[in-house]
């Protein structure tokens, strides 16, 4: 199978001879900059990408009726990302523009090929769900004034790239704060990723809540995971099983409330007459769920308008700063939450002779 064409190829020899010409550069760095290799200043390759961007524009083709948005997606077929992608699919019917999804690999990265292809169709603009792009990727597509919007990243944020957020810190604070109130105590949480913004932050917000209730932080309690439902069943199941179990638990995805849910039931545990548990995201499946479960909303829709609504900012004004923004999260109470019953027996004792 043929490989894409380079991006030189797409432009003329006599372009190219212009650009390096008018930067004072050989042609070979000019070649550099289009295709993001190394071995350029910043100030030279800024000039370039200046020039190379003039040259498209006067070039370029009008845009098609049917604009487009590229995506590029980590774990496409995970209830979260099915609504994040939902979410902005929505929004951007509603202005008319198209779609185009692209699953990442399992480093949260694109397919060696993926920026060859955005570049052909050329965009209005490019979304990033839980991916990251690698440096010279972002320098092509910023060439092409194609802009760039990360939603939930991976990582920690780029600060180069504008990404949009919820409040995961009081997220996790509101989650806690909640069990807190009904009177529990000993309170477990499942974690996401040590290298992800949002897992380290929504463990921050639980930290603050036992603090100020005047409690200590029990490493015992503290489990981590990768967002995934195996992760709440197994953590689930090693909480519930501590001589001195958790009375409730925040589990801080909806995926690993259910992963709870059902270690809790193979356990013996009645949510919420034994356990309380909190999830986190608010997606369909969580009202769905016996008991309906209690969880922090994030408001996916509204992360979708912003990041569409900032795309098209960036088309019109390609220097526009900004860095992040987040959205508040709220609690949703339902039944999977309930006071702590002091006269309970709290012991892992229903498993036999522990």
């Amino acid at each position: 199978m043929s490989s894409a064409p380079s991006q030189e190829g797409r432009l003329s020899r006599a372009t190219l001879s212009e650009v390096a010409l008018l930067a004072d550069v050989s042609i070979s760095t000019v070649s550099k900059v289009l295709n993001g290799r190394a071995g350029v200043s910043t100030e030279t390759r800024a000039r370039i990408e200046a020039l190379l961007q003039d040259r498209y524009n006067r070039r370029a083709p009008k845009r098609p009726v049917a604009p487009l948005l590229d995506v590029l997606c980590y774990e496409i077929d995970s209830p979260f990302a099915s609504e994040v992608l939902a979410s902005i699919e929505l929004i951007a019917r509603g202005r008319r523009i198209g779609m185009v999804l692209t699953g990442a690999t399992e480093q949260h990265l694109p397919e060696q090929s993926w920026v060859d292809d955005v570049l052909e169709r050329q965009p209005l603009g490019v979304v990033l769900v839980a991916c990251v792009l690698p440096a010279k990727d972002k320098q092509r597509l910023r060439s092409r004034n194609i802009p760039l919007v990360m939603v939930d990243p991976a990582g920690a944020p780029a600060p180069d790239v504008p990404s949009i957020g919820s409040a995961d810190w009081n997220g996790g604070y509101l989650a806690t704060r909640h069990l807190l109130d009904l009177g529990h105590r000993r309170i477990g949480i499942i974690t996401g990723p040590d290298d992800m913004l949002a897992s380290t932050a929504r463990l921050s917000g639980y930290r603050a809540a036992l603090d100020s209730a005047g409690l200590p932080v029990d490493g015992e309690l503290i489990r981590p995971g990768e967002f995934h439902h195996r992760d709440g069943l197994a953590e689930g199941r090693a909480l519930l099983s501590l001589r001195n179990r958790p009375t409730a638990i925040f589990a801080s995805s909806d995926l690993y409330a259910l992963g709870v849910y059902e270690a809790a039931r193979s356990l013996g545990f009645a949510i919420p007459g034994d356990l309380s548990v909190v999830g986190y995201d608010d997606l369909r499946i969580a009202q769905w769920a016996g008991p309906p479960l209690t969880t922090i909303h994030v408001p996916l829709v509204a992360m979708a308008e912003q990041a569409v609504h900032l795309i098209m900012r960036l088309r019109d004004e390609p220097e526009l700063a900004f860095s992040r923004i987040d959205i508040d999260t709220t609690l949703v109470v339902r039944e999977s939450t309930a006071p702590l019953r002091p006269t309970r027996r709290q012991s892992s004792a229903k498993v036999s002779n522990r």
